[in-house]
């Protein structure tokens, strides 16, 4: 082939061009601004929020060649003036912000603000992250309702009995709490109609007809409001010396009709909007759900609103379905209600688990006869006072929220949206992330809210979005800058149909060897990466049924992204260019690994129980000895004797650090074995010891069952050593005493008389010596001495020697 000159050296320039635009972008890696499929500003804002446009006008001539879509300070580098760069960033802008309150009874009670700020408007762009902060507080002596709602069904008898003096001892309780408290009363049983009661007439106006137990009863009715809320609390008392139970046919009772008539029926119940709002449901059965109302015929579902006759009593008993768990928890949030679940011990389990499905519920145990109500109610009310959770509502599909705790320690929690363990008065803080991942209609606007459960208080956020650009303002159309045929706005033409080129100056389907270097990535390799075609300079990229292929040289596309379980980008993120682009909340290759903590907080507040790291939401343990899904079980831990210890403490003697703070029934949920006599057999269990304030030993064994239950098996009592007797230690003392004085005065005694003994020896010997030398002195000058005298010298001499001897032995 042979070319002219000037064709030689535009096809060598344009080739050096080319290869060193390759040669930058793998220099820098992935530009996801560059290698996206912008051919115009908005589009460009949509790839990443750190992406740039470039609407100066002598900016490049050819898409392929230059993109005006870039990252801010390559478009500076590379010629763009800075006030022609379109880069939007999101704001925000707080619109009401009054400070929060420190009491909450009084004349300011109205007033009452308990989150800070109350109203911001954000201005979103897609992708950049913007975030803020709220404040929570539990003001002190805020006002409180109390609606007691109670099942009078046969098997309550002898709890309604125990109640009815409730009111007076109650009230002096909770004003120990608040200066500002009402109560009010209703009842429930079930629907009166088969199976759930007996209708047969001989039943109609007597249900206990023929029981032999009880005779006589009141036919049953769905809920029955009984007492609106009042401060007049003797009022209680003698609305529940009037009540007599009744009695149902099935053992399942209708309390979840009753318990949502007494949340949306805000009048007649007496909700007051400035108080703090206490649902106690007390029973000892289960209750029906949604569906259950199909064995009656009842094929219409609950509408959530209140449906009370003149009677107070509620009419739709017989007409709707029981209300579902989901339908529950937006009437009772939607009314800022906190519901307390008094249940029996055999019960606690099956309405433990309805906590985790109805937001701001709470369970406690019930005595048989309800001997406890007052003190579960106090612990009730003092546990949902100790701590603040958020929740959102009316959340925007294309909005992504995330949350970062601040409590009492001070140190950020990720992930959470909830404290615990607080005092009335203490404030926390919440960081809220909030990330834009489209755009919506162009002037659509969005709200939300964010509120903490059981709260009047509420902060709501305006969403605005910032997805045009600035320079769309001066668009011109039919513009002599694309060759009459094209649209001329933020720097580029968009041609009218059957027109393409950065100046609209191709037709579709001409195609010259000359243009087609500008379609190849790279020398040898396919035009347009064998997934377009080269048309006017530039790759027209094809279609695909599996999603979108674009880029310079149709080298991306936003479907070859790495999958989890099939889903593409585990439906966590966005493909870009063989990329993940993970949503906020998410990370990995594949985005399948969660940054949400909050599974991982073991009921002690801390993360995997302080002995593993949250890992994409799940716990991975890293103390040996350490399992469960928070890392809690861990019976050779250092650490677990001390920390079931507490348990043992407060669960079997009402002592140590649990039952001040009336956390025990929340942290201590083991299983607790009292014995007589502790066996320390079993090689899987730890033997636990500590000392009492008594100075008595306290034992027991810790060990986890297959089933991942933790059992504890503990003395009934302590080991204490008997007190010695007064009068023995006495006596003993002064034995010892005794003994020790006579000892020492034999001793005393032994050595004088050897010494008095050895001293008269000397004595006796030096009397014999001096009496013999007298003697001898006397007879020996004399000439007559003989034998005889010879004979008695020497008797006398031998006679002081055995005398000196004998007494130098006893000595």
């Amino acid at each position: 082939i042979m070319w002219s000159p000037w064709q030689l050296v535009y096809r060598t320039a344009f080739g050096c061009m080319v290869l060193e635009i390759f040669i930058h972008n793998v220099a820098q890696g992935l530009n996801v601004c560059m290698s996206g499929s912008a051919t115009s500003c908005e589009e460009c804002l949509l790839i990443s929020p750190s992406c740039a446009w470039c609407a100066q006008e002598e900016f490049g001539r050819a898409r392929t060649l230059t993109s005006r879509c870039d990252l801010s300070q390559n478009l500076q580098k590379r010629g763009c003036e800075a006030h022609n760069i379109e880069s939007p960033s999101s704001t925000i802008m707080v619109v009401k912000s009054e400070p929060l309150s420190s009491k909450g009874s009084g004349p300011t009670q109205y007033d009452v603000i308990q989150i800070m700020p109350q109203k911001i408007s954000l201005n979103l762009r897609p992708g950049d992250q913007t975030s803020f902060e709220v404040q929570v507080r539990q003001v002190e002596d805020y006002p409180v309702d109390l609606y007691y709602l109670m099942d009078l069904s046969l098997s309550m008898k002898d709890d309604l009995d125990t109640i009815r003096n409730l009111g007076t001892k109650l009230a002096d309780e909770m004003r120990k709490l608040t200066s500002n408290f009402r109560l009010g009363f209703g009842s429930f049983v079930d629907k009166n109609m088969s199976p759930f009661s007996y209708t047969a007439t001989k039943y109609q106006d007597n249900p206990c007809n023929g029981y032999k137990l009880f005779p006589n009863c009141v036919p049953s009715f769905g809920f029955r409001h009984l007492l609106s809320l009042t401060d007049k609390v003797d009022r209680f008392n003698e609305e529940v010396q009037k009540q007599m139970v009744s009695r149902n046919r099935d053992a399942p009772e209708g309390g979840f009709d009753a318990i949502l008539q007494a949340a949306v029926c805000k009048e007649r119940i007496g909700w007051r909007k400035e108080a703090f709002h206490l649902l106690v449901f007390a029973t000892d059965d289960v209750p029906h759900l949604a569906l259950d109302g199909k064995l009656g015929g009842l094929v219409q579902p609950h509408d959530g609103e209140c449906h009370m006759n003149e009677n107070n009593e509620y009419s739709g008993s017989t007409k709707m379905d029981y209300p579902s768990l989901a339908l529950l928890g937006e009437k009772l949030a939607e009314n800022n209600i906190y519901l307390i679940f008094a249940v029996t011990k055999r019960l606690y389990v099956i309405y433990k688990n309805f906590t985790a499905l109805i937001p701001g519920t709470t369970v406690e145990i019930l005595d048989q006869d309800s001997k406890n109500i007052i003190q579960l109610i106090v612990n009730a009310y003092n546990n949902i006072r100790s701590k603040v959770e958020l929740t959102v509502w009316d959340q925007p599909e294309d909005l992504s929220l995330s949350f970062t705790a601040t409590c009492q320690d001070g140190q950020p929690l990720p992930g959470l949206r909830k404290c615990a363990d607080l005092k009335i008065g203490d404030t926390v803080s919440f960081n809220v992330s909030v990330d834009a991942r489209g755009c919506p209609a162009p002037g659509t606007q969005q709200r939300f809210t964010i509120k903490p459960v059981g709260f009047k208080n509420r902060l709501e956020v305006s969403v605005d979005y910032r997805c045009a650009c600035g320079c769309t303002d001066q668009t011109q159309a039919n513009s002599s800058r694309c060759s009459s045929i094209g649209q001329y706005t933020c720097g580029t033409c968009h041609c009218d149909p059957g027109y393409l080129g950065a100046r609209c100056e191709c037709q579709e389907g001409e195609a010259g060897s000359m243009y087609l270097s500008a379609c190849r990535e790279a020398e040898g390799k396919q035009i347009c990466g064998g997934r377009g075609e080269c048309s006017c300079n530039q790759c027209l990229c094809y279609e695909s049924e599996f999603g979108k292929i674009y880029g310079t040289f149709c080298e991306c596309d936003d479907f070859s992204c790495a999958r989890h379980k099939g889903i593409l980008c585990s439906g966590h993120g966005e493909c870009h260019c063989g990329e993940c682009k993970c949503h906020a909340g998410y990370i990995g290759d594949n985005c399948n690994c969660s940054t949400d903590t909050s599974s991982c907080v073991s009921d002690d507040g801390k993360i995997c129980s302080g002995r593993g790291s949250c890992v994409c939401g799940h716990c991975q343990c890293t103390e040996p000895g350490a399992f469960g899904d928070t890392c809690e079980k861990c019976p050779t831990c250092p650490d677990a004797c001390g920390t079931k210890r507490e348990c043992i403490e407060c669960r079997l003697f009402d002592s140590g650090r649990l039952s001040d703070n009336q956390t025990c029934q929340r942290l201590c949920k083991d299983e607790i074995i009292t014995v007589e006599t502790l066996k320390t057999e079993d090689p899987n269990a730890v033997l636990c010891l500590y000392k009492t304030e008594n100075e008595c030993v306290m034992k027991f064994m810790y060990s986890e069952h297959a089933n991942g239950m933790s059992v504890l098996t503990a003395l009934k009592e302590p080991e204490c050593g008997a007190a010695p007797d007064a009068m023995t230690v006495l006596l003993a003392v002064v034995g010892s005493i005794l003994l020790v004085g006579i000892v020492l005065l034999a001793i005393w005694k032994l050595v004088i008389t050897v010494h008095d003994r050895r001293e008269f020896a000397r004595f006796q010997s030096a009397r014999c010596r001096a009496r013999y030398e007298m003697v001898r002195r006397m007879t020996w000058p004399s000439t007559s001495f003989d034998l005889n005298q010879h004979k008695s010298m020497a008797r006398l001499e031998n006679g002081c020697l055995a005398m000196i001897n004998n007494q130098l032995n006893r000595a």
